[in-house]
């Protein structure tokens, strides 16, 4: 017997059980004995107080800090860099991967640190900034080889990615 098959006997079976209008008013979910207590539950907006608290336990974190922090690992990933192969090329490739992380990202922090009217005005503004950190971070990338004299794209390319990655840390620091 297939799965549908099974599942369309469970409905006739339990709609002999309830009733002829039972099959129009319950769901698949409600039928199967699916239906979660999260389903039931209506929104409840939060208090004054409940808001403030909730705030005190998940505090924002600023986007320079962010920001800081990507050129600071960035600074590490240069001084590896150099103590790994002693090269000046490898250096400046690694410097300016960590320029097209830090430069875009300095300027979307700086565009989303302005003060917006509404929540749409925010979202709209974050697509904007986020857009031109991309473009930013594509137009250093093409430009590159033209920057930086014998350009070492994996030193500039790991540094990026490293870079980058702090980002996912700053949900570890928001969670202290």
């Amino acid at each position: 017997m297939t799965t549908s098959a099974a599942m369309s006997d469970l409905v006739k079976n339990d709609v002999s059980v309830l009733g002829p209008n039972a099959a129009a008013k319950a769901t698949p979910k409600a039928v199967a004995g699916w239906e979660d207590e999260t389903e039931r539950q209506t929104f409840k907006p939060l208090t004054r107080e409940e808001a403030q608290v909730l705030r005190a336990e998940q505090p924002s974190i600023s986007p320079w800090r962010v920001v800081a922090m990507q050129a600071a690992v960035g600074v590490v990933c240069c001084l590896v860099a150099w103590l790994a192969t002693g090269k000046a090329a490898v250096v400046w490739s690694a410097l300016y991967g960590v320029a097209a992380v830090v430069l875009p990202s300095a300027l979307l922090a700086r565009g989303m640190t302005k003060r917006a009217g509404s929540a749409v005005g925010v979202a709209i503004g974050f697509l904007f900034w986020e857009m031109l950190k991309i473009g930013a971070a594509i137009a250093m990338l093409v430009i590159a080889a033209k920057v930086v004299p014998n350009l070492s794209w994996p030193a500039l390319l790991i540094t990026m990615v490293v870079c980058m990655k702090v980002n996912w840390f700053a949900l570890l620091w928001r969670g202290r």
